[in-house]
């Protein structure tokens, strides 16, 4: 499971490199300054040089243990054996043809593969895309073209993507908005229910019945879109309540349930689908990050009557489905499978729990609460008072800068900025990620005053 990583597993950020660097992350950063907009945001000054499991080393050398996995993108690690060589064969038959030029097997047999894992019942269908905003977009018009309708409905908090209609869809203004209006018409946002944040699933489904009354007639929906657990939004589980309502909602009216799976997808919450953990069927389920291991792939899944309805020509993309990819889609899935991967981010998630109720417990550290996530998708605010929810933004942003300066890369989300969230690889060993939660338990005592 490991993949051979425990002979590399040194003291967090004491490993020396091997040889001299051909430069240094302060070179490199100016470099990146002077010829790459400030638009793209990076979050930390380290420039990676080399990767293994859920282990990383910088261009001078500095091991990391990695929490982040490329943001939910290596479920299955740092360059997986089984995925490198299945893209290896790959590479030494072809790289590229354009599924709309000349269609390749790879690409059918994941959709295969995928169609018979759909959580919800009937026949289904895929289309395979590049990134997550392009399989949010298709899924979209795939709604629209099915049901002749063109509103579509999301959640404040919502994190969907970065061009322009996902960009409407996202629901927070800073950073994806700002400088990018006027939005894409029709496009409307509900208040997600969290409860730590004041917002009931009551309050919820009454925001629904205000807009259905005051903007958009229900019979003018297309879809209402929906994660499973909000990703940038701060880790919060959609409630089951809420699933099982718009379900109705959505059947009543003839709306489409979309399940966005980008963050939440291939067994980072112990389903392969997040949306499983619910019992509600979704209609459409949108995927990308972990589905290739590192490879840039996203899909739509969905129920075939509604994926057929597009003409011919009107989805795809030059590189949409790319053989390589798909490639390693597939020894994903195997990975997965053989290496039980699903048990895996239980055990995962439950010794990271536990250790974080007996950091929570401490009183020389940062207060933190709402220790939650199914599987090894684990989120918890930093407050500033125990037994309140009062955000301490500033406390986080100490302990993710702790965490680098000692050999961690974590990161933080969350509409106030003071969620630690942790999406380590299924595939770290016990002992790694334990080297990682010990910094963690460090920076948040160094972050107390």
């Amino acid at each position: 499971m490991q993949h051979g990583t425990e002979s590399l597993a040194l003291p967090v950020g004491r490993e020396p490199f091997d040889g001299s660097p051909m430069t240094d992350n302060a070179t490199l950063l100016a470099r990146r300054i002077a010829a790459v907009p400030r638009g793209v945001a990076t979050a930390y000054p380290v420039f990676a040089d080399r990767a293994e499991n859920a282990e990383l080393w910088d261009v001078e050398g500095k091991r990391y243990v990695d929490f982040a996995g490329g943001i939910a993108v290596l479920n299955t690690g740092h360059r997986h054996p089984k995925i490198m060589a299945a893209v290896e064969a790959q590479m030494a038959r072809f790289t590229h043809t354009a599924f709309q030029v000349t269609a390749y097997e790879p690409y059918v047999e994941l959709a295969e593969k995928l169609n018979a894992r759909a959580p919800f019942s009937g026949p289904a269908k895929t289309i395979f895309f590049t990134t997550g905003g392009e399989a949010l977009e298709n899924a979209v018009k795939i709604a629209r073209a099915h049901t002749g309708r063109s509103a579509v409905i999301t959640f404040t908090g919502a994190f969907h993507g970065r061009t322009m209609l996902t960009m409407a869809m996202t629901g927070k203004v800073l950073p994806y908005k700002k400088k990018f209006g006027p939005m894409p018409a029709e496009v409307w946002h509900l208040p997600f229910p969290n409860e730590m944040h004041g917002v009931t699933v009551k309050q919820a489904l009454d925001a629904l019945g205000f807009l259905f009354r005051a903007d958009v007639e229900p019979e003018r929906v297309a879809a209402i879109v929906v994660e499973p657990v909000q990703g940038e939004g701060g880790f919060y589980e959609t409630p089951v309540e809420l699933w099982r309502e718009l379900r109705k909602i959505c059947d009543s009216h003839g709306i489409v349930l979309i399940a966005d799976e980008v963050q939440t997808g291939f067994g980072r919450t112990g389903k392969l689908f997040a949306v499983e953990h619910t019992g509600v069927e979704p209609d459409l389920i949108t995927m990308a990050k972990s589905l290739a291991g590192g490879f840039p792939l996203s899909g739509v899944l969905g129920r075939a009557a509604i994926m057929d309805a597009p003409e011919p020509g009107g989805l795809g993309g030059t590189y949409g489905g790319s053989p390589i990819a798909c490639a390693a889609a597939l020894a994903v899935l195997e990975a997965i499978e053989e290496e039980k991967l699903l048990d895996r981010a239980d055990a995962l998630g439950a010794r990271i729990k536990a250790r974080l109720e007996k950091i929570a417990a401490r009183n020389d550290v940062a207060p933190i609460t709402g220790i939650r996530g199914n599987g090894a998708m684990i989120g918890f605010d930093i407050v500033k008072a125990r037994g309140s929810y009062e955000p301490d933004a500033d406390a986080t942003r100490k302990v993710t800068a702790f965490a680098l300066e000692n050999g961690l890369i974590l990161l933080s989300c969350g509409v106030y900025g003071n969620v630690i969230r942790i999406l380590v690889p299924l595939t770290v060993s016990d002992a790694v990620l334990d080297e990682g939660l010990d910094v963690l338990e460090r920076g948040l005592v160094a972050a107390k005053d």
